[in-house]
């Protein structure tokens, strides 16, 4: 609807000052000379918008301009409960001001609206509790006043004092520079450097957290998302065990949540699927395909293949006897 295009409109300049009709068009997904019709519209209903010209020109809203601009149409509001409805509403610590939030989105629509967007809402279920399989997820928390100190160190761009309980070490005190925090399948990382290196840390694992006055040593814009691929690019060039495995197509998720990293993948000769996979260590890889059964094969390296050669040869040695023993009860 051209209504909601012109709120768009108005606050992509009031959210990023100066852009060109080209740059306003791309954000629209309209024409360059729709973008110029309805600026003339915004303008005739005493919205100051202004146009400046020259190499470095684009259209502007003057400074300090503001008008409520932010209802919010019946789909809008719909992709915003949706949201809010998964577990991803507990997120760094956020749960309580989301759920404000959503009590806010719904009181902001028209009367006849906040009935029909809360029960749609309701018809949708973001990643619940279990799975087909009843299997319940793996939930990190963090205590609240801890999330709260790391929240504001990353926002305020402060230097941040940890107690952090690495693996097999005893918890110590490090003072790290935030960068950005991420969470990945309802696990929550803090990325940060200390002494200039580049340091992860699993927010699970922070035992308790400082912020400090002092000024974080960062760059004032990142690409988070960018730095997040790079973490992960350096964390799996590590110490890891890279497998290939045959597995049945059936039980390929249950593999996927297992491994660290998928590297390859493709349809092997019988329907089933060979897939280039990145464990921790051996251990990790053998206890992993062993959960699979007869649903997996591993085909190298032939390390793990003795591996799980010598953990079925013990087995079926433990129950051989029984085996023998009931057999011969039964020719009885």
């Amino acid at each position: 609807m051209r209504a909601d295009r012109l709120v768009s409109l108005v606050l992509l300049l009031r959210q990023r000052g100066r852009l060109t009709a080209n740059m306003l068009a791309r954000e629209l997904e309209v024409s360059t000379r729709t973008v110029l019709r309805d600026i003339e519209a915004l303008s005739a209903a005493g919205v100051p918008v202004y146009a400046e010209r020259g190499r470095h020109g684009g259209f502007a809203l003057l400074p300090g301009f503001r008008t409520e601009l932010t209802g919010l149409n019946q789909d809008e509001a719909l992709a915003l409960l949706t949201a809010g409805s998964g577990r991803g509403e507990q997120a760094f610590g956020l749960g309580s001001a989301l759920a404000s939030a959503m009590r806010k989105v719904v009181d902001a629509l028209p009367e006849g609206h906040q009935a029909t967007a809360s029960d749609a809402a309701q018809r949708f279920l973001v990643e619940p509790e279990t799975d087909l399989l009843s299997r319940r997820p793996i939930t990190e928390e963090v205590p609240g006043t801890t999330m709260t100190e790391i929240r504001r160190s990353v926002l305020a761009g402060h230097k941040l004092r940890i107690h952090y309980a690495a693996t097999d070490q005893a918890p110590q005190w490090r003072t790290v520079d935030p960068i950005g925090l991420v969470t990945v399948r309802d696990r929550g990382y803090l990325l940060a450097t200390r002494s200039g290196a580049d340091r992860t840390y699993r927010l699970s694992r922070v035992l308790a957290a400082e912020e400090l006055p002092e000024a974080a040593q960062r760059p004032n814009a990142v690409d988070l998302d960018r730095v997040w691929r790079e973490r992960c690019a350096q964390f799996l060039s590590a110490d890891h065990i890279a497998v290939l495995v045959r597995v049945n197509p059936e039980r390929r998720e249950d593999l996927l949540n297992t491994v660290v990293a998928v590297r390859a993948a493709e349809p092997d000769t019988d329907g089933w699927l060979r897939l280039e996979v990145t464990f921790q260590d051996l251990r990790h890889a053998e206890w992993a395909l062993w959960q699979l059964s007869t649903d997996a094969e591993a085909l190298t390296p032939a390390s793990l293949r003795t591996a799980l050669h010598n953990r079925a040869t013990t087995i079926a040695t433990r129950y051989e006897a029984t085996v023998l023993e009931t057999a011969i009860n039964e020719l009885l």
